[in-house]
């Protein structure tokens, strides 16, 4: 039932964070407590596996070409449909978290994703993988979203970016593990079989919820609302898109749209394109990719600490202009494999870095009683426009080619979000407390 008091538009004034209360990147971990440690690690661990399981497919697309004879066309659907569930999913279960509890979204997601991974590496044909996969990106949305609603909510509000940004460059762990889990089995085994044995692999982040069962509490700003909150003033699940909110949700949502646009069109290609158009090897694509990878991890510890420093949105803007400029360079530059290889930290740098302060950001945008399902219709909608970047990019690829049309989607990509972080509030600093005023 929707709520009998108006929400409190999020604009309360941010409180000033000087660079000196802010502190390094890593000491502000040890004034935790060890609830507040465990729900990092959570995060952090199940952020890292949602990886490691969703980069699978852009390994796995060369094989499945080859062995099924499917065409660039449907591989980018299977791309495009995952992003799509999952932008469902982030969306759901947001809803939840705010109903349920952001710890039980958060165990019954991990679950969800885990199993359907599993299910890929079963498939028999093309649309039984396109139906697995796409229940897998159901999971995998709404594991971002209750982990980073939790990390968001429980860490003080002078370290939410580094605590969030830390938790987000598990991505990057996860994808370095997917590209070595490759390496491996398609070293070992024969590509029809190895592709099985990495789905079948994503089953493991399973076991993440017996920990998180056990030792995970909800944050106290969380249950402070609910014991405040009446069962008729439970919020409708249209009130982000109510008078006082709707601005900042739709702000939101083109932010997070160019993000995940220009991430996807970048990530889900880039293995395909090194290995058709640049013909390299497994090994020497591997190569690359690690270069790409440990660009990412260090560009999500950077940004997590700048988003601090510098503010939510001078980080993006330094992050989307850097993004628009290797992404063009890298796929539309005639460069030589030496110039292009040592490219690839810059780029996993800059396309990976921009998300360190997504969670923090979100976090802050929205009251507690609707944070999770304002959090997660706004990344997961952001995701679903940028799941159709996949597709439209394997579509045009056959008559611009494929690096050239990576460059475009991601330069078009970045210049929304510039857009839209120049349109919304800055909110370093600013402590979760006030967004809870109700308008009178």
């Amino acid at each position: 039932m929707e709520s009998k008091t108006p929400l409190a538009p999020p604009a309360a004034p941010a409180q000033s964070a000087s660079p000196e209360a802010s502190g390094s990147l890593f000491g502000w971990y040890g004034d935790t407590t060890p609830r507040e440690k465990r729900a990092f690690w959570s995060c952090k661990v199940g952020y890292m596996l949602d990886g490691m399981d969703t980069q699978m497919l852009s390994f796995v697309i060369p094989t499945l070409v080859a062995t099924w004879g499917i065409s660039l066309a449907d591989a980018g659907f299977i791309g495009t449909l995952t992003l799509l569930a999952s932008a469902l999913g982030g969306w759901v279960a947001g809803i939840l978290s705010d109903r349920i509890g952001r710890v039980r979204t958060l165990q019954l997601t991990v679950l969800w994703f885990a199993v359907f991974t599993g299910l890929c590496g079963l498939a028999q044909n093309y649309h039984q993988l396109l139906a697995a996969r796409a229940l897998m990106g159901f999971g995998f949305g709404g594991e971002w979203t209750a982990g980073a609603v939790l990390i968001g909510e429980v860490i003080r509000a002078r370290d939410r970016g580094k605590a969030v940004g830390l938790v987000q460059s598990g991505w990057a762990i996860g994808w370095g593990l997917t590209a070595i889990l490759y390496s491996t089995l398609f070293s070992l085994l024969p590509a029809e079989m190895a592709w099985r044995a990495l789905f079948l692999i994503g089953l493991l982040p399973a076991l993440l919820v017996l920990f998180i069962r056990r030792y995970v509490q909800e944050p106290e700003v969380y249950r402070n609302e609910k014991a405040k909150q009446k069962s008729e003033d439970a919020p409708g699940l249209a009130a982000i898109f109510s008078p006082a909110l709707l601005s900042t949700t739709i702000r939101a949502a083109l932010l997070t749209t160019g993000a995940q646009g220009g991430y996807y069109a970048i990530t889900t290609w880039l293995p395909t394109y090194l290995k058709t158009e640049r013909h390299l090897t497994v090994m020497g694509t591997g190569g690359y990719l690690a270069m790409i990878i440990f660009g990412s991890w260090v560009g999500y510890l950077v940004s997590s600490y700048l988003t601090d420093r510098l503010g939510r949105k001078p980080n993006f803007i330094l992050f989307a202009v850097g993004s628009m400029v290797i992404a063009f360079s890298y796929t539309s530059l005639p460069l030589t494999d030496s110039a292009m290889f040592w490219l690839g930290f810059p780029l996993g740098f800059f396309a990976s870095g921009i998300f360190s302060g997504m969670g923090a950001f979100l976090t802050e945008l929205f009251p507690t009683r609707v944070r999770g399902s304002g959090q997660g219709f706004c990344y997961n909608v952001g995701r679903a426009v940028g799941a159709l970047f996949p597709f439209l990019i394997g579509m045009l690829s056959k008559q611009y080619g494929l690096g050239a049309t990576i460059g475009i989607f991601a330069a078009f990509a970045y210049g929304v979000l510039i857009l839209a972080a120049l349109t919304l509030p800055e909110t370093r600093g600013r402590e979760l407390e006030s967004l809870e005023t109700r308008a009178p």
